[in-house]
């Protein structure tokens, strides 16, 4: 069984790794330039800009994320899209300011707030598969059309602060029953390998806070897509308990004990 020292140790090692991987340089004005370890849809690294500004820090992706989607014909105009771009970004306390992506920090919380725009510049990039005409619904509308088919009771969009003062949101969480045990459930539209780590991540940080025998679970976007088995391998290896959706019903005696 895992230990909580052997957790603290990698909790440890991915702070080192995230601050080791992110480069600073001053590109004009009074604009740091951040390059970060993690990748976009392209591969390429992400980015964000900061500033200090009337006594705090601003931090921006500069209109990239939504003027990429945009120029690769996902384009979020309609009402449905919107709100579902708003409710995105509520979910990280990202505000849109004419299409650029923006967090505002003070000292103290300036890491948790470029986290915070880290997660939601993945998360908008991962919109872009709604642009498919077979996609139908939000992978996430489609696991919580399923929870409510199996009569699961749950709680959505939970948010847990971790030991490294980060807050993570899952999806869902499905309370303690009298024969199972909490479990914290995340649906992964796109599952890369950047997914995977985020998940990977928030997990082993927030585990501490939760009940011993707590299960973490995803669900993965197999779609006319397979899943690579990296992804899988490395979600298995942290005891997360994964199921491609295409094998959604192997999960139906975890999530409804």
């Amino acid at each position: 069984m895992t230990n909580i020292e052997e957790i603290r140790t990698l909790v440890d090692r991915y702070r080192v790794w995230l601050k080791d991987r992110t480069t600073i340089r001053k590109i004009h004005g009074d604009w740091i330039e951040i390059t970060t370890p993690f990748l976009d849809r392209h591969n390429d690294y992400i980015q964000m800009y900061a500033r200090k500004r009337n006594g705090e820090y601003e931090l921006t992706d500069d209109g990239n994320t939504l003027r990429d989607l945009e120029a690769s014909g996902c384009a979020l105009d309609s009402p449905k899209r919107k709100e579902l771009l708003k409710v995105t970004l509520n979910g990280f306390a990202v505000e849109n300011h004419d299409r650029r992506l923006i967090v505002r920090a003070n000292p103290e919380n300036f890491p948790l707030r470029k986290h915070s725009l880290v997660q939601a510049i993945l998360a908008v990039n991962d919109l872009f598969h709604i642009a498919s005409p077979t996609v139908k619904s939000l992978f996430k509308e489609d696991v919580a059309a399923w929870l409510d088919l199996q009569e699961v009771r749950y709680l959505p969009d939970i948010q847990f602060t971790g030991r490294s003062g980060y807050v993570h949101q899952f999806d869902f969480a499905i309370p303690r029953s009298k024969t199972a045990p909490e479990r914290i459930l995340k649906a992964i539209n796109n599952p890369t390998k950047d997914a995977a780590q985020s998940l990977i991540f928030a997990w082993l940080d927030t585990r501490e806070a939760r009940p011993g025998d707590s299960q973490a679970v995803s669900f993965l976007n197999d779609e006319g897509k397979p899943i690579p088995a990296p992804v899988l391998d490395a979600l298995q290896q942290y005891e997360i308990i994964t199921f491609p959706w295409s094998h959604r019903d192997r999960a139906r005696s975890l999530v409804m004990s």
